[in-house]
């Protein structure tokens, strides 16, 4: 169990975490924010890679802020970036890392390496060297490195950013399969992979929990109350978002779709659709909802 409390970062007189909490048992748990939401730091404070300024992170009962190594013995991350060394094989520098986090006994780390690369479908490519890996490849081989050592705690940061689809599928039904027994901290901008993947998910806007709950309870939440209308010009477009609350917009052969919540009809033209996740994020996201966090179950 992963239990946070009244966490808070403070970087000078900028808040990037304001007074979090959060409990994560097994399963994935997805985060949606913007940039800047604060999803990386808390990812990084969760990683113990920065301390916070304020609050608590527990693992199983014990404090990693005073004992980190509790939580890096069962940690697998994934950050947004990672550098290679230039000229070791994906075979070489995944033995390098597994002898890193402490996998000593050469038999049980050959298994493990190679077992990994097969999973992520690299081990045709275990001579080459990560350096020319593209990105998908290169992000395989990441989650490789953060599956080594059976963790059960595993943190992945923006993971499927810039894969094609076949990569992003591959990578995603791979973090699946890991996810019935171990607690996964899936970041990221891409919405559907969370409604695709994820039992549980929170929404974070300007370092706060705004948002907490299954995907499907978030979307029911809201059911009945999205409106579309197009537009034909910028001056309609601006004068409904002075006077509804506009969840998205979008461009569509020379004219603008737009989004509403509305507790009823919002007038002639306007018509009702079905709910995507995406709109209750945007809901939950600009303060549509009720204040504080709004946890649908």
């Amino acid at each position: 169990m992963l239990e946070i409390r009244n966490l808070t970062k403070k970087f000078g007189d900028f808040t990037a975490l304001d007074n979090v909490s959060l409990d994560l048992g097994p399963g994935l748990f997805g985060l949606l924010g913007p940039n800047g939401a604060g999803k990386s730091t808390l990812m990084r404070t969760l990683a113990t890679l920065q301390e916070p300024t304020s609050g608590t992170v527990t693992f199983n009962g014990t404090d990693i802020t005073h004992d980190p190594d509790v939580v890096r013995r069962s940690l697998g991350y994934l950050p947004q970036d990672f550098g290679v060394y230039p000229r070791m094989s994906a075979l070489q520098l995944l033995d390098h890392i597994a002898v890193l986090k402490g996998i000593t006994d050469k038999g049980e780390r050959k298994t493990q390496v190679e077992t990994l690369l097969n999973m992520v479908n690299l081990w045709t490519h275990r001579t080459a060297s990560v350096s020319t890996f593209s990105g998908g490849m290169r992000q395989r081989f990441g989650v490789a490195q953060a599956l080594l050592g059976d963790p059960q705690l595993i943190i992945v940061d923006e993971p499927t950013a810039g894969l094609d689809p076949l990569e992003r599928q591959r990578f995603l039904d791979i973090l699946s399969r890991a996810g019935d027994d171990k607690i996964i901290i899936l970041s990221t901008h891409i919405i559907e992979d969370v409604r695709d993947l994820c039992n549980d998910m929170g929404v974070m806007g300007e370092g706060k929990l705004v948002a907490r709950g299954e995907p499907e309870a978030l979307v029911a939440a809201i059911e009945g109350r999205v409106f579309s209308r197009t537009f034909d010009t910028d001056d309609e477009v601006d004068a409904v978002k002075t006077s509804h609350a506009v969840l998205s917009t979008r461009r569509l052969r020379g004219k603008t779709v737009v989004s509403i919540l509305a507790d009823g009809a919002p007038g002639a033209g306007w018509e009702p659709r079905d709910v995507l996740l995406e709109d209750a994020y945007f809901a939950n996201l600009n303060g549509f909802m009720n204040r504080g966090v709004r946890h649908a179950a």
